[in-house]
């Protein structure tokens, strides 16, 4: 055997060796307190959605701090299992709504379009 043949086995053998050891180390099973799911995403959506009616309610309008103050002290947020949630993390809820809802530029805007909904049925 000459020398490129063997530097060519010991290249693949190191790849799988590699690519096996990744895939060891990769989570096989969902974690209890993900809040990336879909299901965990929709229900913090719809904490924000009745935070933004009941402060706009009691309130009048209302700025995003004070909306994130609101949905962590709701009765409905867990805190263990929404631990990771922060600003960033209501700004992307909020640009999802935006995005599922064109019309919709602030949190007054999702007021009225909830409230219409709610109207409606």
């Amino acid at each position: 055997m000459d020398i490129e043949t063997i530097m060519i086995i010991a290249f693949a053998v190191a790849l799988i060796i590699s690519i096996w050891k990744i895939y060891v180390f990769l989570p096989k099973k969902q974690l209890e307190d993900d809040d990336t799911t879909e299901e965990a995403t929709e229900k913090l959506t719809d904490i924000t959605i009745r935070s933004i009616i009941e402060g706009h309610e009691k309130n009048g309008s209302m700025t995003h701090k004070e909306l994130f103050e609101h949905i962590s002290s709701h009765d409905d947020f867990d805190k263990e299992h929404f631990w990771r949630f922060n600003q960033n993390r209501l700004n992307q809820l909020l640009r999802s709504y935006h995005l599922r809802h064109p019309h919709t530029s602030s949190l007054e805007d999702i007021y009225h379009n909830e409230k219409d909904k709610s109207r409606k049925i």
